[in-house]
């Protein structure tokens, strides 16, 4: 059943631009961090995504029907396409400084280091993964549409 699959690659999107709209978040609620556990200023992360492409999946179906010992080991590990985050990654750009002696995280020259977040940058790539979202979203509601037609034509 394709649109099951089709599914299955709209809730990967789904899940995927969550995630990102949470570590934007993250982003912007950590641009005054000038302190963090692992010492120095809260650093950027930025999401990174991956296409998956399924193509095995058939493959690995085929190979299931025929009952041979290799599927065994496979079975239920068939990779669907969409998208999944490959990893949460921080962003090596340069920190920010601040002049500000009285401070207390200032350096001996009276520099404060400051997060790398930018919050335009933030902004853009939040409005970004919503519109994202949503697409993802809208296209659900259509796929249930069409199914749900679908299934009153066997009415």
């Amino acid at each position: 059943m394709a649109f099951l699959s089709t599914i299955d690659i709209i809730g990967s999107g789904i899940t995927a631009q969550h995630l990102r709209l949470d570590i934007i978040s993250e982003n912007i609620t950590n641009m005054n961090t000038t302190r963090t556990e692992a010492g120095g200023p809260y650093r950027r992360k930025v999401t990174v995504f991956q296409a998956e492409s399924g193509k095995d999946a058939f493959r690995n179906e085929l190979v299931a029907a025929q009952g041979r010992a290799a599927a065994a080991s496979n079975a239920g590990f068939a990779r669907t396409a969409g998208v999944r985050v490959a990893g949460i990654i921080e962003d090596q750009s340069d920190f920010k400084l601040r002049y500000d002696p009285t401070d207390p995280d200032a350096n001996e020259n009276g520099y404060v280091e400051l997060p790398n977040v930018d919050l335009v940058k933030e902004i853009a790539d939040g409005m970004a993964a919503s519109q994202a979202y949503n697409s993802n979203v809208t296209a659900f509601n259509l796929i249930k549409n069409v199914i749900s037609k679908g299934l009153e034509l066997g009415k």
